[in-house]
């Protein structure tokens, strides 16, 4: 039995932490999982689900649980592939109602896309997004972590000059909106928060 502690631990890191347990499981082992909230006991719930084991949740405590997951023959994985996907992020935020959430919620996403089996070709910044790639921002050593697995990390430099940010980019390099547009037309999949 391979046991994950994922209490403690905000969105996406227990799905994350169970991801890389159920990589290194073998066929018919069992992964436990133990989270602190509910929220996360769905999330793993979900993706042993979906990664085809069989899933156990009981209550061990308030507000604790513990998830396993059976793996068995019929288990999926993801296959690598030789289509194109990048990512398109045109602001520090995710979605709308609260700038501070959404910031949290743009953490994530850049945490969780660079702990894909399968990393996007590039990661273009635009708008507010250009803020990410500079100094200060906590998306960086995510960023970095990608640009060093061979990620395209394009920051329009426009926008660099619009926000006076242009000495403080950290990580990737300028680019214009000509090749954004290219590349996003030459894609085979986008991904956009």
């Amino acid at each position: 039995m391979i046991t994950v502690d994922a209490r403690g631990f905000a969105c996406p890191e227990p799905v994350i932490r169970t991801k890389k347990a159920l990589d290194v499981a073998g066929t018919d082992e069992v992964v436990e999982v133990l989270v602190d909230n509910e929220i996360s006991l769905a999330n793993v719930s979900k993706f042993g689900n979906d990664a085809g084991a069989k899933v156990t949740t009981k209550k061990v405590g308030d507000g604790h649980f513990r998830v396993l997951l059976e793996l068995g023959e019929s288990r999926s994985s993801q296959k690598e592939t030789d289509q194109r996907t990048i990512a398109v992020i045109d602001s520090e935020t995710m979605g709308e109602g609260s700038e501070e959430l959404g910031k949290v919620l743009m953490k994530g996403f850049v945490y969780a896309l660079s702990q894909l089996d399968v990393l996007p070709d590039k990661v273009l910044f635009y708008n507010g997004g250009a803020k990410l790639t500079c100094t200060g921002s906590d998306s960086l050593e995510d960023l970095q972590y990608m640009e060093g697995e061979g990620v395209e990390i394009m920051t329009c430099g426009t926008c660099l000059d619009f926000f006076k940010l242009k000495e403080e980019l950290s990580v990737g390099q300028v680019t214009n909106m000509y090749s954004i547009v290219e590349a996003m037309n030459s894609a085979d999949h986008i991904m956009k928060p």
